[in-house]
């Protein structure tokens, strides 16, 4: 199987040697989003609440570019900084996943990156005719046509 980077403008770009995504095969692993506006490279304003939002916006932006969506996730991974937070995390969480909720696991850690309240990480399940792979076949269709119109020369 062959590793498929992903990357989106849609969303924050890395803060460090990693991608946002990777799909290998039919699934897609996240890197742990934070609550950074892709549009002003900032934080946003506000609490856990208005983190959560941002971050599962900036889910479905990696996975849209990667093929996918919301409603394929199988796996999530919470990190809080305070499991005080866990109860209002729920609440935005559960507006993103109404129907066929992943398997999840939450874990209160130390710190996280630029002092965020939360990351979360996700594994998605790609379909077979996602956009990603749409495009990977439209580039193989095109080198096809262009090794055909090429003649050998004697």
């Amino acid at each position: 199987m062959k590793k498929e980077i992903i990357a989106t403008a849609n969303a924050p770009q890395a803060i460090g040697p990693y991608s946002q995504a990777v799909r290998v095969g039919s699934f897609v692993y996240t890197a742990g989003q934070i609550a950074i506006n892709p549009e002003t490279s900032q934080i946003v304003a506000g609490g856990v609440t208005e983190q959560a939002e941002q971050v599962m916006k900036n889910l479905q932006a990696v996975l849209k570019a990667a093929g996918t969506g919301l409603e394929n996730v199988v796996k999530t991974t919470i990190f809080l900084r305070y499991m005080k937070d866990f109860s209002a995390v729920n609440e935005v969480y559960g507006r993103f996943f109404s129907e066929g909720k992943p398997a999840r696991s939450t874990v209160a850690v130390s710190a996280l990156p630029l002092q965020v309240l939360l990351e979360i990480e996700v594994v998605a399940l790609v379909p077979d005719a996602g956009p990603a792979e749409e495009a990977a076949k439209g580039k193989k269709e095109s080198k096809k046509k262009k090794s055909k119109g090429k003649k050998k020369k004697k």
